[in-house]
């Protein structure tokens, strides 16, 4: 009888602990992206039902077990021999036992679900942030072009003004010699 109610608290325990677990992974799931928090949400609400059905399942044994014992005591107490326990009342803690033992394998396949589903959200959340890393990257080195861009068109700026600057002081040169040759050759004809 100890043993059954240690078996008890301890599928309880590993109930609590899946529970968490799942709020945890709810939490995870929510601040990813929309396409994969989609896939995870929906893998989180099979595992929530799966749960629910299990806690279900051991609220009903636990329940059943307890009345079970009580009708033992009570049994137990008014019989002369208390070896005499029935067949049918064996069957049934049978059925007991064994259904415990499915509920646990079941909380135990759950748990290792959950663990895989946090360990994918592990890998996908490391993926994100090699992706952000490589991002703020080529943002940095969009602002340096962006930085050469700049001082490029400022030389250019610059090299066009000069260029400017030359042909008027060229053109200018050239008139002052054309004014300076028709003056010569003026005063030269004229003499």
């Amino acid at each position: 009888m100890e043993q059954k109610r240690q078996k008890f608290s301890e599928i309880k325990a590993g109930l609590d602990d899946a529970e968490s677990l799942i709020r945890k992974m709810d939490l995870e799931a929510r601040s990813l992206q929309p396409n994969v928090k989609a896939v995870l949400l929906a893998k989180l609400r099979e595992y929530k039902s799966d749960l629910n059905n299990l806690k279900s399942e051991h609220k009903r044994l636990a329940s059943a077990n307890s009345n079970q014992a009580a009708r033992d005591d009570l049994l137990e107490s008014g019989m002369a021999d208390a070896m005499s326990v029935s067949a049918n009342q064996r069957g049934r803690l049978m059925m007991s036992t064994e259904r415990l033992n499915e509920s646990s394998d079941r909380i135990k396949e759950s748990r290792r679900t959950m663990l895989e589903t946090e360990e994918l959200g592990v890998s996908i959340l490391q993926d994100l942030h090699q992706q952000r890393q490589s991002l703020l990257h080529a943002n940095d080195t969009l602002h340096g072009v962006d930085d050469n861009i700049s001082k490029s068109k400022k030389i250019l700026t610059n090299m066009s003004r000069r260029m400017s600057r030359n042909k008027w002081i060229i053109s200018s040169i050239i008139v002052v010699h054309v004014v300076a040759i028709a003056l010569i050759l003026y005063f030269k004809l004229s003499k």
